[in-house]
């Protein structure tokens, strides 16, 4: 299909679609460099509307002066909130410039239906292991078949990933060609981690940001947010965490912090990113510096656990809806000074600010 358009030359707007290290970008480019087209591209994790704007300013120059075509490149579109990518419709209509985004999550969802409609969408798969074993080669690093192996296995089907652990080995050791598979493993490990969105430092980070703004470490925890949501994770998982932060470890102490977390949601949901990363750090720095209390986590806990391990007392009668005259006779409704609480929990204190 590609082959098709630019032999037409007639370019259509594309949504690649596809695991990270495919080569979505690098067949933005070949179509770019095919078609003669201006090359911008433009990360929509970084970018927003602001940018988009300066860019379809030099677009419809370039066009009039020049006739030159531009094509936009729009790496994770899928980063743009609904009125962001309304914003692209009318200059992909009106020629000025030809998008191709790309985005590795499915486009169906994350791609607005009117920007959709407008789109070829092309599918990626993941690198087969001869295609990785092609590109470590083309590295011309010299080194074992059991180290290419080793590094094809590790990239699972990311072109980029093989690379850059040829690169990261290149940089450590120097001469690769009598490293062992054994020693490769070793010198991995000692790497930190990358920022997974469903691997263990995906966890190990948001669990450090829970953790900073428990000990009122602002500096700490406006630094793991960033880390988060710098690596591209998604802002609103950020927020609904930092939600339930204020919640769960501020609660009564500040109400305000919920109702501050509230609003910093709603502001990402509608400005999405760049812009809406300001309100996710001031919920966040906030939550920090505000005094602490888990007295309506552990109340809620406590009672949780009475619930599942005590038994299912009824609700004692002066509490119980008296909407007829038998039930009345019956005692429902009526106060007398009793218990809010089954008979059995008595004494019970769950909630102690």
């Amino acid at each position: 299909m590609i082959k098709r358009l630019l032999t037409s030359g007639q370019l259509v707007s594309l949504i690649f679609w596809g695991p990270p290290g495919t080569g979505k970008t690098t067949l933005a480019h070949i179509i770019a460099n095919s078609v003669k087209a201006k090359f911008i591209p433009l990360s929509a994790v970084t970018a927003g509307v602001k940018e988009l704007r300066v860019i379809i300013d030099q677009a419809k120059s370039d066009r009039l002066l020049h006739g030159e075509q531009t094509i936009l490149f729009i790496d994770e579109i899928h980063r743009w909130n609904k009125s962001q990518q309304d914003a692209l419709l009318p200059h992909i209509e009106q020629g000025t410039v030809t998008l191709i985004g790309a985005t590795t999550e499915n486009p169906s969802f994350e791609v607005n239906s009117a920007l959709l409609s407008r789109c070829q969408v092309v599918v990626f798969d993941k690198l087969d292991e001869v295609a990785v074993l092609a590109l470590v080669n083309k590295a011309a690093v010299p080194m074992s078949d059991e180290l290419k192996q080793f590094i094809v296995m590790i990239a699972d089907g990311d072109g980029r990933t093989a690379l850059n652990t040829v690169e990261m080995l290149q940089r450590s050791y120097g001469d690769l060609s009598k490293l062992t598979r054994d020693e490769a493993k070793q010198a991995i490990e000692k790497v930190a981690l990358r920022y997974d969105k469903a691997g263990e430092e995906h966890y190990n980070i948001i669990s450090a940001l829970h953790k900073t703004m428990r000990a009122s470490d602002v500096n700490g925890a406006v630094y793991w947010c960033g880390r988060m949501l710098f690596a591209g994770e998604d802002p609103l998982y950020v927020m609904r965490r930092v939600v339930e932060f204020a919640s769960e470890d501020i609660g009564n102490t500040d109400p305000q912090a919920l109702i501050l977390c509230q609003a910093a949601y709603q502001t990402v949901h509608a400005l999405g990113m760049p812009e809406g990363q300001y309100a996710i750090f001031q919920a966040v720095a906030y939550c920090a510096q505000a005094k602490k209390s888990r007295a309506v986590y552990d109340a809620a806990k406590a009672v949780e656990q009475d619930i599942r391990e005590t038994p299912n007392s009824p609700v004692p009668m002066h509490l119980r809806n008296a909407p007829t005259r038998l039930m009345k006779q019956l005692g429902y409704g009526k106060q007398q000074g009793q218990s809010n609480l089954p008979e059995h929990l008595q004494d019970k204190t769950y909630y102690a600010v």
